[in-house]
């Protein structure tokens, strides 16, 4: 049985066996991809191409085809320096598709744009500093190829650690003139066990560096005093050529070439003699004389480098050294002479010789060969000196470099000819003490005498730089204050000063101290006055010394913060200091009825900062705010009073809320005390009269009052009412009074009278007791009595009372009986004197 073989296998064998498709990147970062005629199986099939490589997948299919090959398929890449994996892939008749061959490549990242070169401050002799500047965006590197040429020799190398476009490099010699440096930026990518790399290309300008070589070591001078009958020898013509050129003092021949160069502006009266120099080669490059070095004598070589003119304010001077000729004449002081003297700086420092600037109220430079290490010259002038050596480099197309000066040695030619050494020593453990708020002591130590004579204290205050010069408080330090006393006075309180203490012999000043700075601490403030602007504001206010410098005043406050729970003191404004001696704020937003304490400093310029002082503060409780009165009700000759305080989220367990003081006040005043935490109460109060009623909020210092409330009672009538005397005509009554009553109407009327007939109108009385008169006797009556206050009538009161029965008077009945009896008889007299009659009669017929 035969096994048979899929074609599809087949086809896949021989693609990966004989596919050469081609990839190349051209130079504007596109990807061109085209099918060779081996890689054509059948024009049946699709040729796909698949990039991989960014943040996502292209995939490109070849043009259908006959009998010619299919144009490229070009892609064009985003970034730069980036591999792309190109695979090749092939679609059969059955949609099948599959991986024939992958190929990967490589894009050239983009050039850098821009190169500086800088020197690396903390080694200018060994290190640069590299700065570049590239296009960041689809640009894709990993490390930087740095080119350059090291003197004659070629170096390259790659480099890695560059941060934002910068980096160290601290690997160089001294001295050396680094040439022609270019970068590169290098993309590197492995894939299958092999290594891709890319160069950008070159488009900056190339840049050339010179380090700085390294100075001259074991530099020392020194001073040979010349012999007097040598110099008297010389005197003949020796001031008059001292300015033509060097003298050989030491028998053999030195030359020194001239030339001028930079002059500083002299610090004291200027000299016209100047040191002739001596040297112990033949080697030479250039000299740098001051602006006053007269050479009239000089050879002829010469004039066509120099042009040596007097300037004219030295024209009709009368010393000796500037005039052409001049009259021999043996100095007072005799010259000495000067032998400087170093070793080369140490290697590998490539240098083409030195550098020598001696000063004195001017300034000469001379510049020696490589091979040079000493340098004599005859000082023929008292004063100070200063001397320094320098190494330069010159060779090559990088500019001249000059090191750093190692030593600068100073010393002073007295016009005796005695040599004052440089000072080296710079004062030690120096400290101040405040005496007071204007003076201070310094001290220090030193092995030389320290006396005031022999010291320098200079003084400069750090507050005037930290002002603008409108702001200033003080004057007398802003600029630098040089004394020979210890004590330092006419200080402001505030005031931060730094102190600087220099060694002194003669005019020689030695290296200055560290640096000492010690402040003034202010004095404060006073006057510390609290205006208050209601419950929640207040308004602070004080005074400043007159003498005094500060940065602001800081005001704080201390209370106890609800939200926290806590006590502790915050600062609430700061007011940058002003001229003004007075200043106020106004504190807002406080808690009503609380307890704060408010503190004003005075904080300093310096670092750290001063400030004073913590005594300055005031205490104060805010008054409360106002209860409202919510409801009043009256019920029971008794009022119910009930009120609010504040918001819902008013505090009063940590406020100094003391109690409720309620006070209604009429006729009569009647106040009551309520605790805090209740906001109701219950008022007894006399009917009848009309009440002013507020709610006041209460505190240890403070208080304030609701709007107050008008309540107006009703009078409440009379009780008990009494009818306490009654006649045949009159009855009197008489009541208990109850609540406040401007007056009392009373009111009678027959009882069982079918009309409302009043006997007399109301009677008004102001009493409790009235008598009501003119009344019929055995007659009932019913009397009301009404309680008026404040125009308004109470409910009147009723009594029934009723009048006596008419009694006979005992004078009246006596007199009565007795008439009728004297009546009686006189009738009985009649009849008597009738019936007497009537016998007379009848006896007498």
């Amino acid at each position: 049985m035969k096994s048979q073989i899929p074609p599809g296998f087949l086809l896949l064998l021989w693609l990966l066996l004989f596919s050469p498709f081609q990839v190349t990147v051209r130079d504007d970062n596109c990807i061109v991809v085209s099918l060779e005629e081996s890689d054509v199986v059948s024009s049946s099939f699709v040729y796909v191409v698949k990039i991989t490589g960014e943040s996502k997948n292209y995939f490109f299919q070849f043009e259908e085809f006959n009998s010619t090959l299919p144009s490229p398929v070009v892609f064009n890449a985003s970034y730069h320096g980036l591999y792309y994996i190109v695979t090749l892939m092939v679609v059969n008749s059955n949609m099948v598709s599959k991986p024939v061959r992958s190929i990967t490549v490589l894009t050239k990242p983009l050039p850098i744009s821009s190169v500086s070169i800088y020197d690396y401050k903390p080694s200018p002799e060994t290190g640069v500093l590299f700065e570049i500047q590239y296009p960041e965006k689809y640009n894709v590197f990993t490390r930087v190829n740095i080119s350059y040429w090291e003197g004659k020799d070629y170096r390259t190398m790659l480099y890695k650690d560059f941060f934002k476009g910068k980096t160290v490099f601290n690997h160089w010699l001294p001295g050396i003139c680094y040439s022609n440096i270019t970068f590169q930026l290098v993309s590197e990518a492995t894939f299958n066990k092999s290594t891709l790399v890319e160069y950008s290309g070159v488009r900056h300008e190339p840049k050339q560096h010179r380090t700085v070589p390294y100075p001259p070591r074991n530099i020392s001078v020194q001073i040979v005093h010349m012999n007097k009958n040598n110099w008297e020898e010389h005197s003949g013509n020796f001031l008059e050529e001292s300015f033509m050129g060097p003298q050989d003092v030491i028998g053999q021949d030195k030359l020194i070439h001239f030339s001028n160069g930079p002059t500083e502006i002299p610090s004291a009266n200027t000299s016209d003699a100047w040191p002739d120099y001596h040297y112990n080669s033949t080697d030479y490059t250039t000299t740098t004389q001051p602006y006053w070095w007269t050479n009239e004598a000089d050879s002829s070589e010469s004039e066509d480098e120099f042009v040596n003119v007097v300037p004219s304010e030295y024209e009709n001077s009368s010393t000796a050294s500037m005039s052409g000729k001049l009259t021999p004449e043996t100095p007072s002081f005799l010259p000495v002479q000067m032998v400087l003297s170093w070793l080369p700086p140490k290697p590998p420092t490539a240098f083409d010789g030195f550098h020598i600037n001696i000063e004195r109220e001017g300034k000469i430079s001379a510049t020696l060969s490589e091979d040079t290490h000493e340098f004599i010259a005859e000082l023929k002038e008292p004063g100070k000196y200063k001397l320094s050596v320098t190494t330069f480099s010159s060779s090559g197309s990088c500019e001249i470099r000059r090191s750093q000066s190692a030593k600068t040695l100073s010393f002073y030619i007295s016009p005796t000819g005695e040599w004052i050494e440089e000072l080296t020593e710079k004062p030690q453990h120096v400290s101040v003490t405040v005496l007071s708020s204007t003076t201070a002591l310094m001290s220090w130590t030193s092995s030389q005498d320290s006396s005031s004579n022999n010291t320098i204290v200079s003084v400069v205050s750090l507050t005037c730089q930290k002002q603008k010069e409108s702001q200033r408080l003080e004057k007398h330090y802003c600029t630098e204050v040089n004394s020979s006393n210890s004590i330092i006075e006419n200080l402001v309180p505030g005031a931060q000063y730094q102190v600087v203490i220099y060694l002194r012999k003669g005019p020689l000043v030695g290296p200055p101290s560290d640096p000492v700075t010690f402040a003034i601490v202010p004095t404060g403030i006073k006057d510390l006055m609290l205006y208050p602007l209601g419950p929640t504001a207040v308004i602070l206010s004080w005074n400043r010394p007159y003498l005094g410098v500060f940065r602001k005043y800081v005001v704080e406050m201390f209370y106890f913060n609800p939200s926290t729970m806590t006590s502790e003191w915050m600062t609430y404004y700061e007011i940058a200091a002003t001229v003004s001696l007075t200043a106020s704020v106004k504190i807002a937003n406080l808690l009503p009825a609380w307890y704060y304490n408010f503190r004003v400093t005075m904080v300093t310029w310096g670092d750290p900062e001063l400030s004073c002082c913590d005594s300055s503060t005031i205490s104060y409780i805010t008054a409360p705010v106002s209860p409202e009165i919510t409801s009043v009700e009256y019920f029971n000759n008794l009022l119910y009073v009930s009120w609010t305080y504040g918001d819902n989220g008013t505090d009063l367990s940590h406020s100094r809320m003391l109690h409720w003081m309620i006070i209604a006040e009429g006729k009569k005043k009647i106040k009551k005390s309520v605790t805090r935490n209740v906001m109701t109460t219950v008022l007894s109060l006399p009917p009848g009269d009309i009440y002013n009623l507020s709610v006041t909020a209460c505190t240890e210092r403070g208080s304030n009052a609701s709007t107050p409330q008008i309540v107006k009672l009703e009078p409440a009538p009379p009780k008990s009412l009494f009818a306490v005397n009654k006649t045949q005509t009159s009855v009197t009554l008489l009541w208990v009074e109850e609540g406040v009553a401007d007056f009392f109407e009373v009111f009678c009327q027959q009882a069982g009278s079918g009309q409302e007939t009043k006997l007399q109108e109301p009677v008004t009385v102001s009493s409790h007791v009235v008598t009501i008169s003119s009344l019929l006797p055995a007659t009932s009556y019913n009397c009301s009595v009404i309680t008026f206050s404040h125009n308004s009538p109470s409910v009147p009161t009723f009594i029934a009372v009723s009048t006596m029965v008419t009694e006979m008077n005992p004078n009246i009945v006596v007199i009565s009986v007795l008439a009728i009896l004297s009546i009686l008889l006189i009738g009985l007299l009649l009849v008597t004197l009738v019936v007497l009659r009537r016998k007379h009669l009848q006896m007498a017929r």
